[in-house]
């Protein structure tokens, strides 16, 4: 069993950064994709940035340039946000899955409880 618990959320002003982490627990080595979704108030969930153990990386269309998506050697995965703007305000999602082919299907078995990332204007 894989248990995920995010950290980082908060307020911030448009344009300013918040760095996002998941925490990995359990058997951590079993999971080979790893990804970063969200979801705002009656909206659906989206993915914002997803990351296989070899690194590839894919990252939605509103996240491109500004966020970006990085593991370290210990299993936690970070989620670098720059320049925010009010519509990114979330709750934001941490998901992972032991096949790679999750950061293209959006079929994840793991999920964590989510963190508020809040951007004012």
């Amino acid at each position: 069993q894989v248990q995920l618990v995010e950290s980082g959320g908060g307020l911030v002003q448009a344009g300013g950064s918040l760095t996002l982490a998941c925490a990995y627990s359990g058997n951590p080595y079993l999971i080979n994709s790893r990804s970063w979704y969200r979801q705002a108030p009656v909206q659906q969930r989206e993915l914002v940035a997803a990351i296989t153990n070899d690194g590839r990386t894919r990252y939605a269309e509103f996240a491109e340039g500004r966020f970006s998506i990085s593991r370290d050697h210990k299993n936690t995965v970070y989620l670098y946000m720059n320049n925010l703007r009010p519509e990114d305000t979330a709750v934001y999602y941490c998901a992972a899955d032991v096949l790679s082919d999750a950061v293209y299907t959006g079929e994840y078995d793991y999920w964590g409880q989510g963190t508020q990332v809040t951007v004012d204007s």
